[in-house]
């Protein structure tokens, strides 16, 4: 999420009220997860195990609750509760506004798009030219939608990502302040979710085709081209590269990497980044293995004649 201006390194320690390491006019430019951060952007840890990932990272600020040695080029915020802070910074400059209409005012809808009855289309939205929204489409603020887009009833594209942190009183939610965004000629079945990003975008590539009752997780990247049949549940972070084929019911856990022309069959749980072929199973594994493995057991089990 990149800021509307530049800040400094003081003016962001003013508004959290905690001390910093580095010149006070050392610029920041916004602020984001490890696994896409850039230069200019603040990032946070608050657990031992990441600190040399976050000090090493591209962000050139690291907002942390130990006070380290800076690396050269960058500066820190030390704070007790990164988590926290974050997430002061997300409300800070990404507020929630209300909307006052079905269909914001701020809303952009390019020519020749349909908009069907009880859609709601939150602040800042773009929808491109010759889309179908069916009814009781759900669309939060910020959401990028391009030309030629399908979107079938009851799917809510924008909701919080699924981040929350442990803590003794309870589960403190990590705020979203990410978008969605759906490229050209993408079509979404019924019922589908998709989340936005927590600090990036939750993307769906030209020509992707998602069935009923699919679920896409924060800051997913999903490729050109690609299928996705119903009862589908990808997490968060996770990057599925064009022309993907992934068949009813199939679960991605967060973090892996799917190569481009991969097919996973149905029902499969996708525990592992995946080379280019086809899977089966779960723990997942390579289609013609499973089939061989069942053929063993089908004979290793069969009842002697006698």
């Amino acid at each position: 999420m990149k800021f509307s201006a530049p800040q400094t390194l003081k003016s962001i320690a003013e508004i959290l009220g905690v001390s910093f390491v580095g010149n006070p006019e050392f610029e920041v430019l916004g602020m984001n997860e490890i696994h896409v951060v850039e230069p200019g952007d603040i990032v946070f840890v608050d657990h031992p195990k990441y600190y040399d990932k976050a000090l090493k990272s591209k962000a050139t600020t690291v907002l942390i609750n130990k006070e380290v040695e800076c690396p050269k080029g960058k500066s820190l915020l030390i704070s007790d509760d990164p988590f926290r802070d974050f997430n002061k910074l997300t409300v800070h400059f990404n507020p929630f506004i209300a909307s006052k209409a079905s269909i914001s005012d701020s809303a952009q809808i390019g020519e020749g798009t349909i908009i069907q009855p009880n859609v709601f289309i939150g602040n800042n939205v773009k929808i491109g030219k010759n889309c179908l929204i069916h009814a009781n489409v759900s669309i939060y603020d910020n959401t990028v939608i391009g030309d030629n887009v399908t979107i079938h009833a009851n799917c809510v594209l924008g909701s919080d990502g699924f981040y929350y942190k442990n803590r003794p009183e309870g589960f403190d939610q990590l705020i979203s302040g990410g978008r969605v965004v759906l490229e050209d000629n993408v079509d979404l079945g019924a019922s589908c979710t998709i989340d936005k990003g927590v600090t990036g975008d939750t993307t769906i590539g030209v020509g992707s085709k998602l069935d009923n009752q699919v679920h896409v997780g924060h800051d997913t990247v999903i490729g050109k081209k690609c299928l996705i049949a119903a009862q589908t549940g990808i997490a968060g972070c996770t990057v599925i590269e064009d022309e993907v084929t992934l068949w009813g019911q199939v679960g991605v856990i967060s973090d892996i990497h799917i190569e481009k022309g991969t097919v996973v069959m149905a029902q499969t749980g996708v525990t592992k980044s995946l080379k280019k072929g086809i899977y089966y199973g779960t723990p997942v594994k390579e289609y013609r293995q499973t089939l061989r493995e069942a053929v063993y057991l089908s004979k290793v089990t069969r009842p002697s004649k006698k």
